[in-house]
């Protein structure tokens, strides 16, 4: 069982991570400042650590996420500069939390027997596989979703890369994870990278890695995403989103199969399937020249272009009932019904937030609501 480190000196925030980790199965210490933590790494095999604030951190190699109350720009750059593998801000959003921990730690082995304990200090690293977590279903009977799935299905198979296409909230990283999952690299990593919310002067570094001393806080070597996802996947979300200069890179990597980290010369070679996804034109982008042309049909093998809920409003009522399902088996309570013609209203609002935002909103009406979601439920809180 992975077992992590949250270093939060909020007593009830520290409670409420331990809680929601421990409910999707992760072991979990706490700690409430840096001593505490350096005794925790010590004396526990934890295989990552989550904290409130970078200066909380205790002497360790192991991969860290920051969770952070400051959303400020040179927060972020001096966390991913000191090694964070994600920075987060609050209120945490649980979903990018878990994706993160998913992407890095995976499940560890336990090392009864082995011989060889594992450490947080400088000395062995825990070894990481990827954890096998249900994937959420694809849900829809409308012509559009069930292509999604035929394509899905004849693609995954392949090494071809995949274009993903979309408006915000579709739903076009379950699509990459389906086709990783139904892959032949289903038991290596998946490893997501997020290109619109890591600053310009930082993705090259996070996505190709850095060596010792080639930028300033560079204190450490330190891989990229790349070679994370070596022998698996790497999911490039927003991919219309990064630099000139870092798509120069990413094509060099794609053609070549070789990387090299910021501020080193040596080459190091890469088995990695690339799937891409975008909000954006991207023929649009290369037509203003922010996206490279021939990038684009590297990464275009396959284009998979994810409807927007509005296309396939026949869908919504058996969205409604898996995100009650699902959302009520969260909060560890009964399913709560839902009137037919509030399901009725439900399929004629616009969604401009498409999956997400329905979902968002069924969470809102179990809250909100009394025994059963009704009309009025959905008049008066949506």
């Amino acid at each position: 069982m992975t077992k992590l480190l949250v270093v939060e000196h909020s007593k009830s925030v520290r409670n409420n991570l331990r809680e929601r980790l421990e409910f999707e199965g992760y072991a979990i210490r706490t700690a409430e400042d840096v001593a505490a933590a350096a005794q925790a790494v010590d004396n526990e095999q934890v295989d990552m650590i989550i904290v409130d604030d970078i200066s909380s951190l205790p002497p360790t190699e192991l991969p860290f996420i920051v969770l952070s109350a400051s959303s400020t720009l040179n927060s972020a750059v001096d966390s991913f500069r000191r090694g964070a593998v994600d920075f987060l801000t609050k209120p945490v959003d649980m979903n990018r939390l878990l994706g993160s921990i998913r992407n890095c730690v995976g499940d560890t082995e336990p090392s009864e027997g082995t011989g060889t304990p594992r450490t947080g200090r400088r000395g062995n690293r825990p070894r990481r596989t990827t954890v096998q977590h249900a994937i959420e279903p694809i849900v829809g009977q409308s012509e559009q979703i069930v292509h999604v799935r035929h394509l899905i299905d004849r693609v995954a198979p392949s090494q071809a890369r995949v274009l993903i296409t979309g408006e915000n909230g579709t739903g076009k990283e379950l699509v990459a994870r389906w086709l990783h999952a139904k892959s032949t690299r289903a038991d290596a990593p998946f490893v997501e990278v997020n290109c619109a919310a890591i600053p310009s002067e930082l993705i090259e570094s996070e996505l190709f890695g850095h060596e010792r001393g080639a930028f300033t806080s560079a204190v450490k070597q330190r891989k990229g995403k790349f070679e994370q996802a070596d022998g698996g996947t790497l999911f490039m979300d927003e991919v219309g989103d990064m630099s000139l200069s870092a798509q120069a890179k990413v094509l060099r990597a794609l053609q070549e199969r070789k990387i090299s980290r910021v501020g080193s010369d040596r080459d190091i070679d890469v088995d990695v399937r690339v799937i891409a996804a975008t909000n954006k034109n991207l023929r649009e982008e290369i037509a203003k020249g922010t996206f490279r042309e021939d990038l684009y049909h590297r990464l275009s093998v396959i284009v998979i272009s994810v409807p927007p809920l509005r296309s396939r409003f026949g869908d919504i009522p058996m969205l409604v009932n898996h995100f009650i399902s699902n959302i009520c088996t969260e909060y560890n309570i009964p399913a709560k019904p839902i009137e037919a013609k509030a399901v009725e209203a439900l399929t004629k609002m616009r969604w401009s937030g498409n999956i997400r935002e329905l979902r968002n909103v069924i969470e809102r009406l179990i809250i909100l609501s009394g025994s059963r979601i009704t009309l009025s439920d959905i008049e008066l809180y949506c």
